[in-house]
């Protein structure tokens, strides 16, 4: 390839190092002028204020990359916040509901202490440990037996009423019949005007049966049924069951009356048991406690 050289008129002026020896002493000057005496200051901020777009367009794609970044980053941390949020909220409800059931119990232990209960004195409070194994009947199991002091027939309640009777009795544990269970029964009294019954579980959703009411009897809803104290187990004025439904038909000797227990009968975690009034526990045995004699036995019995 052959290159022609350009006509002399294109080579007149200064030659290159002509050139740039002016152009290094004139920067050296420009340097040394403002240094010493800031002659280019307006010249300078002239200057940056046209380079400062130039400036943020060349920093765009570093900003847009950085921020691309922190986006991922903070939903990164966003993501691992929010789990141990979610941690810390279980952990704090389950700390919250077991606050509330603690506090629960303590306020149903205080309303068993002594001095809110004329029964709380001699009572034993005991603490439900699961319901009887057969699931057709209706008892629960405590943690208190003859170790402490616990006889068979002893009442049980809570702080709102009646729940039932201890019927079996073990060394550590006793099983206890609420009276919502089938024909187990209570003598009560109508707080409102008197009036003696009868309370009978019924064996089937909670309720308690009035039988044996006339039907000119006087009950009404709302009616509350308290312990008639006649029967040598319960202590009077315990509070069973208010009266729920009040069924009466000319046609029928008795009215249909049907109750809810006062008491927590499937709620409460304690109890109290109370003893046997006295007149029950010191009862003398007689002739028809006692268990009758074959003839065999009787014959047995007359020989020297």
């Amino acid at each position: 390839m052959i290159t022609r050289e350009p006509p002399a008129f294109f080579h007149r002026g200064p030659s290159p190092l002509a050139r740039l020896t002016f152009f290094t002493i004139a920067a050296v000057a420009l340097m040394i002028t403002d240094h010493r005496f800031h002659a280019l200051e307006t010249v300078r901020l002239s200057l940056s204020v046209f380079a400062h777009p130039v400036q943020q367009f060349a920093a765009m794609p570093g900003a847009a990359l950085g921020r691309v970044g922190d986006y991922f980053a903070s939903q990164e941390r966003l993501l691992r916040d929010n789990q141990e949020l979610k941690a810390k909220i279980l952990e704090q409800s389950a700390a919250a509901q077991e606050a509330r059931l603690l506090k629960a119990e303590q306020a149903h232990l205080l309303s068993m202490a002594p001095g809110r209960s004329r029964y709380s004195e001699n009572g034993v409070v005991a603490e439900v440990l699961y319901t009887a194994r057969n699931p057709f009947t209706r008892k629960i199991v405590v943690d208190k037996g003859l170790t402490h002091s616990i006889q068979s027939g002893m009442p049980v309640i809570d702080d709102t009423g009646v729940v039932g009777q201890v019927t079996n009795v073990g060394t550590f544990t006793s099983e206890v019949t609420l009276v919502t269970e089938k024909d187990q029964s209570v003598p009560v009294m109508l707080v409102r005007n008197g009036l003696r019954a009868v309370a009978v579980g019924s064996g089937k959703d909670g309720s308690i049966d009035i039988p044996s009411m006339p039907s000119s009897a006087d009950v009404q809803n709302g009616d509350m049924f308290v312990t008639a104290g006649i029967d040598g187990t319960y202590p009077p004025g315990l509070v069973v069951a208010r009266v729920t439904s009040v069924e009466k038909n000319a046609a029928y000797v008795f009215a249909k009356i049907i109750a809810r227990p006062a008491a927590g009968v499937d709620n409460h975690r304690y109890v109290m048991v109370l003893p046997l009034p006295a007149a029950a526990a010191a009862r003398p045995e007689t002739k028809e406690d006692q268990p009758r004699k074959t003839g065999r036995e009787r014959a047995r019995g007359r020989r020297p």
